[in-house]
């Protein structure tokens, strides 16, 4: 690494230590010919893929418009911001883990969804309704049954997991 105020090729790492995101190494250095000091920042140079909207246009992956999204959707909603920048680093360590050059517009949605799906179902279907282009409140109440239909299923399968099988005794818990 070439020292910036001398321009001498020849500094040392003093510490490293990872960023809060963990995505990248933030490193203090010295310079072996003036004695000065300076942090550095490295983090992997990975291209995101291009988004391929349905009427075939291709475009930068853009967080910022796909955060107003989130936000339009959690508006008024119990979901602290902290739980909005989770998902967008999730879906932007998807995007970065897929290996594909195009992703359709389509595959980012679903992302979406199965994200608010899991955090808040109002908000899933707030943004449900402008991504799938409700007509009418059927198409409103078809999704909400849908979903409806998804959490009955979660519960019971989350019951049977819990539940001893039919053969298992159940031992009574000592007392301390």
């Amino acid at each position: 690494m070439r020292c910036p105020f001398c321009q001498n090729e020849d500094t040392r790492v003093i510490d490293s230590r990872l960023t809060d995101d963990r995505d990248a190494v933030r490193r203090r250095r010295a310079c072996e010919a003036c004695g000065d000091r300076f942090s550095t920042l490295e983090e992997a140079s990975l291209k995101l893929p291009y988004i391929v909207k349905s009427n075939g246009d291709r475009e930068n992956y853009d967080q910022t418009k796909l955060a107003r999204g989130l936000e339009r959707a959690l508006e008024k909603r119990p979901v602290d911001s902290q739980e909005i920048e989770n998902i967008l680093h999730r879906i932007k360590r998807n995007l970065l883990t897929c290996g594909e050059r195009e992703v359709p517009s389509i595959a980012l949605g679903e992302m979406v969804m199965n994200e608010l799906r899991e955090i808040d179902q109002v908000a899933y279907v707030r943004f449900a309704s402008v991504y799938r282009s409700f007509q009418d409140v059927d198409a409103f109440s078809n999704e909400i049954k849908r979903l409806q239909a998804e959490t009955v299923r979660g519960r019971k399968s989350k019951r049977t997991a819990q539940s001893p099988t039919s053969g298992e005794k159940v031992k009574p818990r000592k007392k301390d």
